[in-house]
């Protein structure tokens, strides 16, 4: 699968990560892959947490290993900063102070600095300073009470909401807004970036359904959250599973002349009274068919479906194999840079590199001298990995 590319968008604009787990390196992975330079500080050896599932998230960086934990290796992040449009860290509140590389420590150095914080619960707050991880952040927000079906527990959606949607989705957002912000002279600014927030956003539409009176805190009883029944996933005979969401009339109706489904379901399927019914008889005019057939029926049709595929059916699926959706690096397969510009993802994603494999030509670039480097180097300041 191959990528062509256009000229990047943010080419030309300079991150500096300290590198962290999760919500963070995808912030910076959406920056880089839309052009952006990253320089990944990492510790010497690296992040334990930060290897396995972890390894597409820090793609198409450079890597530096400083020991943050010296004032010498703070003062080296520092000068990375100074030539820097952006910096981001995942530490809790005050620890980055604590190291000397806080917002008012790197933005002396450069006042334009678009300085990024990464939090679960944000940097005030009597929750500030604990602990926690996307379910404990979705948790707080409401999200986590709507998901999961009628009468049944709260169901986790893997760490999308928290991490990804409401964390580095809206980091990568904050720190865009940011740098546009400085470019057009208004100076750096600091991006409080708070899980609890982004998340708590991401439910903005239910809010308004709340305030008009559509929607109700109960779990599987909404339009959207399993409680409509043509809003659903559905077993085939095979054990397969399809997704329907034929809400509109005209995609209504014509589900039901595909699944030739009884003519009294055509006129009042958005009537909540029917719905337990309803659900019942297409539940069992699904389940007359393998996923395949179901495929065949609906090529083509009006109707808001789609067949539930496995992440590997994913990758081998017409449509995104069309558009080059995932591509491969390194043998890995993954994600293709999103969105795209003029019809192509902006870069062809880079395999992620050592920590350390980097730093000397990173600091030399940024204009220490070899005499400082190899000091840095001798003094276990800093790490070179080959």
């Amino acid at each position: 699968m191959s990528v062509e590319s256009t000229t990047p968008p943010l080419a030309g604009t300079r991150i500096i990560e300290l590198a962290g787990i999760g919500p963070g390196p995808f912030a910076a992975m959406m920056l880089a892959d839309m052009g952006a330079e990253v320089i990944t500080v990492d510790r010497p050896g690296g992040n334990p947490w930060a290897v396995g599932g972890h390894g597409i998230l820090f793609r198409s960086r450079r890597h530096v290993a400083v020991n943050l934990k010296s004032e010498a290796g703070a003062a080296v992040v520092r000068r990375l900063c100074a030539d820097a449009d952006g910096l981001i860290e995942t530490f809790r509140p005050g620890v980055a102070e604590r190291l000397g590389v806080g917002p008012a420590d790197c933005r002396h150095h450069n006042p334009n600095l678009v300085y990024g914080r990464m939090t679960g619960w944000g940097q005030t707050g009597p929750m500030a300073s604990l602990p926690g991880h996307d379910i404990n952040y979705i948790a707080l927000t409401g999200a986590l009470h709507q998901i999961g079906r009628k009468g049944g527990p709260p169901v986790p959606p893997l760490n999308l909401v928290g991490d990804f949607g409401g964390g580095g989705t809206f980091l990568a957002f904050g720190m865009l807004a940011g740098i546009l912000s400085a470019r057009a002279g208004h100076g750096g600014r600091v991006v409080d970036a708070a899980m609890i927030d982004g998340a708590s956003a991401l439910m903005a539409m239910f809010h308004s359904y709340r305030a008009e009176g559509d929607f109700v805190e109960e779990r599987g009883a909404n339009l959207l959250d399993t409680g409509a029944f043509f809003y659903d996933v559905y077993e085939t005979r095979d054990g397969q599973w399809v997704s329907i969401g034929a809400i509109e009339n005209q995609f209504w109706t014509e589900l039901c002349d595909v699944l030739e489904l009884p003519d009294a379901m055509r006129h009042d399927h958005l009537d909540p009274k029917r719905w337990d019914e309803y659900r019942i008889i297409l539940e069992k005019r699904v389940a007359e068919y393998d996923r395949a057939e179901l495929d065949a029926l609906f090529d083509g049709r009006n109707t808001c479906y789609a067949p539930v595929l496995r992440m590997s059916e994913a990758v081998e699926h017409p449509h995104n194999r069309a558009r080059n959706t995932f591509v491969t690096v390194d043998d890995v397969v993954q994600p293709a840079p999103a969105p795209r510009f003029d019809g192509h993802p902006p870069t062809a994603p880079r395999p992620r590199r050592a920590p350390g494999a980097d730093t000397v030509e990173v600091l030399g670039e940024t204009g220490f001298s070899p005499t400082e480097i190899e000091a840095l180097l001798a003094d276990g300041v800093i790490d070179s990995t080959p």
